[in-house]
């Protein structure tokens, strides 16, 4: 155990078009009992006010190609701008639930040497939030801590990492998702420890189209098969999923008295949820340059600067 110490932190948030959001983060931010020595924001062709507000709230901004990211790729140009001993990261549309968000997230990394990544609870805003969004967090993000935990699940979303260990370990740049699941992966394969800190814990809103829901769950498919091998989720497989985890939705918003508005609403997010994973898992080799494109950009939309791929 390392005695605990007062080490630098830098919060590294990654952006596109979060105007919207970014205040509430900043705010909660500017509210926490241990404050960040440095917030970065690496930011991939904005055009709306997203970094004049970061500049405004005291930030960094790093800019990357729109073309030339990753998830992967925007975490590590933000590591490397950073001068802190431990790196958050936060998505650009979460914000704290409380003022030690902060002071619990990075606790175990200054208390512990063997401790290289921590991430915190996420829960959603109900009237902002998927009904099924929230029972995927609920699952996925329990309310007990688990200080040793045995499998590489993590999210990048709030979480944070040991610097001295990302400088041996950076992010896969190649991947269209869960960067950070196979960063812990091998971060475990080298004997470092995890840690989930249910205590610090984080409003994380995804306000999506069914069509975005789908993409970001194929895309997480696509790169799961790169880090995990090549996995298969049959047809049949998909759709019993989608039929079991709907009857499990039902089921828990009785109690809570919001079944009748969520009949559409939960079919159609577990439907976009298991046929973006069925296509992901039946993308064979590297994904393309224009696939990637619909991976990371909501369709139609050209981030400013962005040059086509040569």
């Amino acid at each position: 155990m390392l005695r605990a110490v007062s080490n630098r932190v830098s919060v590294v948030i990654r952006a596109l078009n979060e105007a919207d959001h970014l205040p509430r983060l900043y705010e909660g931010l500017a509210d926490q009992t241990r404050q960040a020595d440095q917030v970065i924001v690496v930011d991939s062709g904005s055009t709306d006010a997203t970094v004049s507000l970061s500049e405004q709230s005291g930030a960094e901004i790093v800019h990357i190609a729109s073309s030339d990211f990753s998830f992967g790729r925007a975490l590590n140009v933000g590591c490397q701008a950073a001068s802190g001993d431990i790196l958050v990261f936060v998505s650009a549309h979460v914000y704290p639930v409380d003022d030690c968000w902060l002071e619990n997230l990075v606790a175990p990394l200054e208390q512990h040497a063997d401790v290289a990544l921590v991430y915190g609870r996420q829960t959603g805003d109900e009237f902002r939030t998927a009904f099924s969004e929230m029972e995927v967090m609920r699952r996925w993000f329990p309310d007990h801590s688990d200080p040793d935990q045995v499998h590489p699940f993590c999210n990048n979303a709030n979480c944070a990492v040991r610097a001295s260990v990302w400088k041996t370990l950076q992010y896969d740049e190649r991947l269209t998702g869960l960067e950070d699941m196979d960063w812990a992966r091998r971060a475990m394969l080298d004997g470092h420890r995890l840690w989930y800190a249910a205590d610090a814990s984080i409003v994380h809103l995804h306000e999506e189209r069914f069509s975005q829901t789908l993409n970001r769950y194929r895309r997480e498919a696509v790169a799961h098969k790169q880090i995990f091998g090549h996995q298969r989720m049959r047809s049949w497989e998909a759709a019993g999923l989608f039929a079991a985890n709907v009857a499990r939705d039902y089921l828990a918003a009785v109690p809570r008295r919001r079944l009748l508005q969520n009949l559409v609403s939960i079919p159609r997010f577990r439907a976009a949820q298991f046929v973006g994973s069925w296509q992901g898992f039946r993308q064979d080799g590297a994904p393309t340059i224009e696939l990637k494109r619909r991976f990371y950009y909501p369709k139609g939309f050209t981030p400013k600067g962005d040059r086509q791929p040569g």
